[in-house]
């Protein structure tokens, strides 16, 4: 019989087996989020992908506000029950790089295979999702993928060796998942701020009393 861990041992189980289907394809779902902006970027390779490989996996793209019509089960928006649902159910998660949607694919066992946004495409307001992906991706927590090739060659191995994208999953993770998500948020707000102070002018124009600026 396996010990009983002692109180101050960390109490790990492996997420439960997938739902088997009676087709054998795989289950692949992507998140882009409730961002304002359009993820064209990850769409466009995700549609091309699937062209590639239709019939061989069932797709479900939530895309919020980029056009997705013709892809398989693109939907603009999931509660956060129809979410969970979907993370729970699905083989492999691809997702933007919001810290919320990284836990929650983690908290289901799933190493996300995430592609962060970039402001210099139009796909968000600052940088803060490429600097937090690549620090997650540099400790192995996340699947980082900046490039077309990178999401092709990761889908691949992740559809051939799924075990490779399941992660131990922290039995106390639902309790403490508002106490992560705010952890997470500091380290977002640091990371922000951190390159506005990069990008702040180091002089501002005097304004005189009536607040106009003086010349």
């Amino acid at each position: 019989m396996r010990p009983r861990p002692t109180p101050d041992e960390p109490t790990v189980r492996v997420p439960e087996p997938r739902e088997a289907r009676t087709d054998g394809r795989p289950q692949v779902l992507v998140a882009v989020g409730t961002d304002k902006h359009p993820f064209d970027r990850l769409v466009d390779w995700l549609r091309h992908w699937h062209d590639e490989i239709a019939g061989e996996v069932r797709l479900t793209v939530q895309h919020g506000h980029t056009r997705a019509a013709d892809l398989p089960d693109a939907v603009p928006f999931l509660g956060h029950a129809e979410l969970q649902a979907a993370m729970a159910r699905s083989d492999l998660v691809v997702c933007h790089g919001g810290p919320a949607t990284i836990l929650e694919a983690r908290r289901h066992g799933h190493l996300p295979i995430v592609v962060p946004r970039d402001p210099t495409r139009g796909e968000h307001v600052d940088d803060h999702q490429l600097l937090f992906a690549r620090r997650l991706g540099a400790a192995g927590l996340v699947a980082l993928c900046e490039s077309r090739q990178e999401l092709l060659d990761t889908l691949a191995t992740g559809l051939a060796d799924r075990a490779r994208f399941t992660v131990a999953v922290d039995a106390d993770a639902a309790d403490g998942r508002r106490a992560a998500v705010r952890r997470v948020g500091v380290i977002v707000e640091d990371l922000v701020a951190a390159a506005q102070r990069q990008h702040r002018p180091w002089w501002r124009p005097w304004r005189g009393p009536n607040g106009r600026r003086k010349p």
